[in-house]
C-alpha cells in the first residue's frame, strides 16, 4: 500500500511540474523563445521531455 502511495505522490508531483513547465514556455514572448532556440508551440514536447524523460520526436529543431 505505501508503494502505491508513494507512486501515487511522484504521478502527481511530476503532472504539477508538467503543467508548470508548459505555463511558463507558453507565457515566454516570441523573442524570449527565440533567444533559448525553442517554439512556445511546442511548450507540451518540451515540458513532456524535461519532466518524464521521453524523446521529443515531434519538436520542431533549435533555431541556430
Amino acid at each position: 500500500m505505501t508503494d502505491l502511495v508513494s507512486k501515487f505522490k511522484d504521478t502527481l508531483q511530476k503532472r504539477r511540474q508538467y503543467t508548470r513547465t508548459v505555463a511558463e514556455i507558453e507565457a515566454l514572448s516570441p523573442d524570449e523563445a527565440a533567444d533559448l532556440g525553442i517554439f512556445r508551440e511546442d511548450a507540451r514536447t518540451i515540458a513532456e521531455q524535461a519532466v518524464y524523460g521521453k524523446p521529443a520526436t515531434d519538436a520542431r529543431p533549435a533555431l541556430h
